[in-house]
């Protein structure tokens, strides 16, 4: 599902406010009545909208982006301080993709975006693994070690996040692999892989244990490399690389099914012993 608005203006030429403005001036038809609302849900893949007359027809083909993204750079389209973003620096082509997740304003190195919400929806919730490259203040403590091991419980994961951040409490899953490059007193380097996406975790997993991070590189997504792609440009995926997406896409829809099923099942039975 995802709103109209977005809706109208990723499947055709009108901009995200060009698609505001249509639908509020009643110009929009969802099933042939008249819809006001920008808000508005739709099923992207099966909605029946049109504009002016005129019909929206999603497209099923999907593009990926491989984006080395800049320090210094927000994740998102427009910030209201007027600090940089990514798309300051991506072509004007990539306008409408979709960042899958985010890297925070500190934070550089791969980012997939996208043309098709569905695609970014499924990565975006995955358990894919992130590998990232960590440089912290101090040494790896054994304390560390152990939880990245067995995973972490905060109820205050404060430390490490946003001060305006309404994120307290957090689980942090075992990491899925982990390598200490280098550990000093005064500065310790390591390579971690985790499956998760949560609000700056990285940061606020080593905060717990007093530990600043103070550089932090994502170099890959569910297999996908940054390689040697320079900072602030993009590169398509390869074509093993989308053989490997296709693949786990239609694993998910599959799941998404006997999810429903499932679901449907036992609403059924429910009603029955009623």
């Amino acid at each position: 599902m995802m709103r109209l608005n977005k809706f109208i203006a990723h499947y055709s030429t009108y901009s995200r406010r060009e698609a505001d403005r249509a639908i509020q001036d009643g110009y929009v038809r969802i099933d042939g009545e008249v819809e006001t609302n920008p808000a508005t849900q739709v099923d992207e893949r099966h909605a029946n909208v049109s504009v002016s007359g005129k019909k929206i027809v999603p497209h099923e083909q999907y593009t990926v982006i491989v984006f080395n993204k800049p320090k210094g750079e927000l994740v998102t389209k427009k910030d209201p301080q007027g600090r940089r973003t990514i798309y300051d620096t991506l072509e004007k082509k990539y306008k409408h993709f979709i960042p899958v997740g985010r890297l925070d304003f500190a934070t550089d190195g791969l980012l997939l975006l996208t043309d098709a919400s569905r695609v970014a929806n499924a990565l975006m919730h995955s358990k894919m693994e992130r590998v990232y490259k960590v440089k912290i203040k101090g040494e790896v403590t054994p304390q560390m070690e152990l939880a990245m091991q067995e995973g972490l419980v905060l109820a205050d994961a404060t430390a490490g996040g946003h001060d305006k951040s309404d994120v307290t409490a957090m689980n942090f899953a075992p990491f899925y692999a982990y390598k200490v490059q280098k550990s000093r007193g005064d500065y310790s380097v390591l390579k971690i892989a985790i499956g998760e996406g949560q609000n700056r975790e990285v940061r606020r997993f080593f905060a717990h244990f007093g530990a600043e991070v103070v550089d932090l590189r994502r170099l890959s997504f569910g297999g996908i490399e940054l390689n040697n792609l320079p900072t602030g440009k993009t590169r398509f995926l390869t074509r093993s690389e989308y053989g490997s997406l296709h693949d786990f896409l239609k694993e998910e829809e599959q799941k998404a099914k006997e999810d429903a099923k499932a679901q449907a099942n036992t609403r059924a039975q429910l009603q029955k012993k009623q």
